[in-house]
This record gives structure tokens, sequence and C-alpha cells, in this order.
């Protein structure tokens, strides 16, 4: 499986005259899909009508995969000034909620898009599709069948050898609407009967093999109760719910492709007239360092291994959103990884890139410390204290500037000063000298250590005229420092959200290994650093970048009353030196 690199989607990325990142000219070629579209468009398949949809089934909360098929969905219907519903596949009431139902509509709304009152549910038409399997059976396309699960499985065949026919295959149509009726009034216990398409028990494709049509299910559903003990399985219901809501493209993930003529056959049996809701494959979205299945998701949800779905190191859109992403760079990122006829894995650094990118132009800067050191200026007025002038963003400069308090006790990033510096290290050293960032030169003169021999202070002199606007500004040293004024300083909990995997592909274990043993026990770290003090009006899902440090967001979901902020990315990527050291 091909990796797609940050390398190649950097080689893709170009800037303008103005500074923007765009996309080569062609980078906007068509992809197949919309090709397909502008073909069936010019040939004047179905009245030239676009019409897509986004179907998720309601059991779990949308990822970036889903993020990537809503951005493919509405972005078509957008761009062919179509049409998109929001369509709840709720087939299957044992795994569904209301609660998913909530946060899907919220991830989407959330992304850019939305399905203004095309909002559908499979469920709004069992009764319609409780009338075409009485249709289907009527014209002995379709039987009631009493094999278990297990002999189903077993009669179905093999990919080299031929599945056998039930022997309840041969019911009568007055014998197979009888008990079809009476499974949809509750007279059956689960599991003792299914209605099955008939088929073909030699077809090549084993879903072609009789495929199951209903389900016994004494379950309620959350949308209509104990009204039905009977459920559609997903491949009856799906086109025919298209079929219904004049669905031109049902565009879906390469998984399906073999489902399509199953699709197909369903369609055959009921739909009139020349319209035909066409399906449509395309590579789903494989990450590096990233677990996509539900499943597993829901693993790590139940097992505590995250705090829930919306865990800022979940892949999932919500998760995502609490990290700090936006949806420009989601959809940015669906942008930029096109749409693919074959399965291939993106590098994560691509989707990091993309925050990047966005987070740069829009992000207001401020001064954090994350791992202080006490810095003391000896030659500095013992109380006084000036207000420096800082951009809140050098990429837009309407943003303005902010007041930071600047005084003779100062915290610096411990890693910031080497007593003993080796190679090229530009920041404080012994002896030498660096900028204050938005302030002063300073020369350091001494240390003071602890008894275990950790620095504890470092004592320095500063220049005075090289602030900005007096004689020496302009003086020139390599190292710039970003700092907080201790008696000024917002003391906050920084949370340093890291790659939830350290691996590149977590889910390929070995036999009698779990995924979750890739578990990087370094993806979670909470620490209390200190701010400058502007971030006392920061609000939930605020966005900064801590000046040299990365990107960072006020977190959303905190009942202290102190400031979180949650790590959103790096300022670059760390993780390639990090495997090659």
């Amino acid at each position: 499986m091909q990796i797609i690199s940050e390398n190649k989607l950097q080689s893709l990325i170009i800037m303008n005259d103005e500074n923007k990142t765009t996309v080569p000219e062609e980078k906007t070629s068509l992809n197949f899909i919309h090709q397909i579209i502008e073909d069936d468009i010019s040939s004047g398949k179905n009245q030239g009508r676009v019409h897509t949809r986004f179907p998720p089934e309601p059991n779990g909360y949308l990822h970036i995969g889903h993020a990537k098929s809503i951005c493919l969905n509405f972005g078509t219907a957008r761009k062919y000034n179509g049409l998109a519903n929001l369509r709840f596949d709720d087939t299957n009431p044992v795994k569904e909620d209301t609660e998913y139902v909530d946060s899907i509509m919220e991830d989407v709304r959330w992304l850019g898009f939305d399905w203004d009152d095309r909002l559908y549910y499979a469920s709004d038409y069992f009764d319609q599709l409780y009338d075409w399997a009485v249709k289907i059976i009527k014209e002995g396309n379709a039987y009631v069948d009493d094999l278990n699960a297990e002999q189903i499985s077993e009669y179905r065949g093999t990919v080299t050898r031929a599945g056998k026919e039930s022997p309840f295959r041969t019911r009568t149509v007055e014998e197979n609407l009888d008990l079809f009726a009476r499974m949809k009034d509750g007279e059956f216990p689960d599991g003792s009967k299914v209605l099955r398409a008939k088929v073909d028990m030699a077809h090549p494709n084993m879903l072609m093999r009789d495929p199951i049509m209903y389900r016994i299910l004494h379950t309620d559903h959350h949308r209509t109760g104990d009204k039905w003990c009977i459920y559609p399985m997903y491949d009856y219901a799906h086109g025919q719910s298209d079929y219904l809501e004049g669905i031109t493209h049902s565009i879906c993930t390469l998984e399906f492709e073999v489902h399509r003529p199953l699709y197909e056959w369903y369609l055959a049996q009921v739909a009139e007239g020349d319209y035909r809701p066409r399906q449509i494959e395309f590579a789903r979205l494989n990450l590096t360092y990233t677990v996509m299945s539900k499943r597993k998701l829901l693993q790590l949800v139940n097992e505590k291994v995250v705090t829930g779905w919306d865990d800022p190191r979940m892949p999932t859109i919500c998760g995502l959103r609490r990290r700090g992403f936006t949806p420009e760079s989601l959809r940015n990122f669906a942008d930029t990884i096109g749409i693919a006829k074959r399965d291939q894995t993106i590098d994560v650094a691509l989707l990091e890139f993309c925050v990047r990118e966005d987070l740069n132009k829009r992000s207001n800067r401020v001064m954090t410390v994350l791992n202080p050191v006490k810095l003391i200026l000896d030659n500095y007025p013992e109380n006084q204290v000036e207000e420096l002038e800082a951009v809140n963003n050098p990429e837009d400069q309407e943003k303005g500037y902010r007041k930071v308090q600047f005084s003779k006790e100062l915290y610096i990033e411990r890693e910031d000063f080497q007593e003993n510096p080796t190679g090229k290290f530009f920041r404080l050293k012994p002896g030498g000298e660096v900028r204050l960032k938005y302030g002063y030169i300073i020369k350091c003169e001494d240390i003071v250590k602890d008894n275990e021999g950790n620095i504890t202070e470092i004592h320095c002199t500063y220049q005075d005229d090289t602030r900005s606007g007096r004689p020496n500004s302009n003086k020139k040293v390599k190292g710039t420092l970003h700092w907080v004024s201790v008696a000024h300083a917002v003391p906050v909990e920084v949370r340093l959200y890291d790659r939830l995997f350290a691996t590149e592909t977590p889910e390929n274990v070995e036999e009698g290994h779990d995924f979750k043993e890739n578990i990087n026990p370094d993806s979670l770290k909470v620490i209390t650093a200190y701010a400058e003090s502007s971030v006392l009006s920061a609000k939930a899902g605020d966005r900064f970048q801590f000046e040299r440090l990365g990107y960072f967001c006020v977190d959303t979901d905190t009942n202290d009353s102190n400031i979180v902020f949650n790590r959103t990315v790096a300022l670059k990527d760390t993780w390639t030196k990090s495997e090659k050291a």
C-alpha cells in the first residue's frame, strides 16, 4: 500500500503573491468521480441533476475518514449546484442511539456543510421497504429461510466452491407471504427465521448467494420504538433509500465495490422508469499512526485507554475539534489528498501540515513558558514594570498589537540555556548574548544551582539601548528567546497531546497480540506552564500560537476555573527526526 508523504504534499503546495497557500492548476483537475458526473451531465442523464447523500450509521462518532466523505459528497453537490442529503442508515437498533445522531449532525455543520430540509432516516422508509419485500416475494424472488446463521454460512460455500440451496428455498409464494407477515407480527423469536433474496447460490460474488433481506430483532428502535421487530439489512435498505430520495450518484468507499451488483439487483426489483442511482466507489482514508476502525475506536473508549470519543488524541471529528483543528484545515486536507481509486495510506504529517498552514494565518501569538527557569536581570530597576508592544499575528496586520509586561525577574524555557553548550547552540549560555523577544539584548553573567546541581537562577544584565526604538535596537545577535514576567505570569494547565500510537501501522500486529500494545506512552503529558497575562481574556475554543513552541487551543470541556490549553500540533514535525535517532 502506497504511503503519501509530507514531502509529496509540499511539492503540491505553492505560495502566490499574497502569501496565501494555493494548489497548482494541475491539482484542480477533475477527479474520476467528477469526470463521471460531468459525463452524465453532458449526456443528459437524470435530466442533468446532481444529487448526493452522506449516509452514516448512527452507531458511533464520526472520524476523519468520514470527514473526507462529507467533504466529497457535500462538496460535489456544491460544485455542480446540486443537492446533498444527510441520511441516517438506522437499520440496526441494537447499536444505534440518538447521541450518535446528534453528534453526527454537529460534525457535518462544523465542517461547513448543511442539508437544509433534506434530513432523512432509513427508518422513514420501513413501511415502503416492507411493501417492496412483499412485492419481491410475490414475484418469486425472495423466501423465508429457517436455517440459523451458522447453517446459512455453511450453505453459502466458498470462493472456490459453489453454495447449495436451502431446503426452504422452494417454499411457495403463499407460504413465504404468510411467514413474512407472521415475522412482522412478532410471532417468532430472534434468529429463528430470515427473509432471503432468491438470486444464485453458485454466483461468483459471495454476496449474491441469496443475501439476507430481513432479520428478526425484538429490540426497540431509537425512532420507531416497538413498531417493528423485523429490520431490513443495510444492503437492502441502502439502494432503495437512494432511489426514494432521487439520489443520482451514490458515492461510497471501496469496500462496497463488491456490493454494487447486489445494490443494482435490488433496484431492478422495485425501480420503475429509466431513473437509477449510480453507485461509485473511492478509496477510503488510511492514516499512519492512526486506527480508523470504528470497532477499535469504541474499544479504546470502553476500555478507558482514552477519556472518551472527544479525547483530543482520537481521530474523531469531535476529538480533532477539541484539540484545536479547524474545519478549514480538514477541508483543505481532503482537497489536497484528493480522491483515489485504490487504497493508499496518507502520512499523518500531511494532516499536521495542513493544520499548521491554517493556524499560522489565523492564530494570535502569546508567550508561554512550558519548562521554566528563573532569569534575573541584575541591573534592571527593582520595581520597574514596562509594557512592551507585541505583534498579535505577523500574518495578519489587522489583528494589531498587545501589551506584555516586562520586569526584573522573568521565566524562560530551561531548554533555552546550556551551561556547556554543544554544537551550534545559539540560545543563552555563560557569557553569551541573546535578544528577549520584543525587548532587550541580555548577557548571561552567572548561574545559581541547588544542592543537586540543578540550575535555579540565571543572572544576566540587560542593555538598555537595545530595546525597539532606541539607538542600538538593530544590534544583531543570533538567538531570540520568548519569556514571561514572573510577577505577571498566569499559571495554566497545558496538555501536551501527541500521536496516540507509536508505530506507523498500529493495526498490523502479530497473531496473539493486541493493537493497543502500540499505544504511545507519551501521547499525553500534563504540565503547569506560565503564560503572559493576555490569556486571561481567552475563551473556550480560542486558538493560539505559543511563540516558538506550537499551536494550542483553550479546552472546551473543563469544569475547572483554571485555563486549560490543549496542544494542537508542534511548530514542525519532530517525528521523522526522532525515528531516525
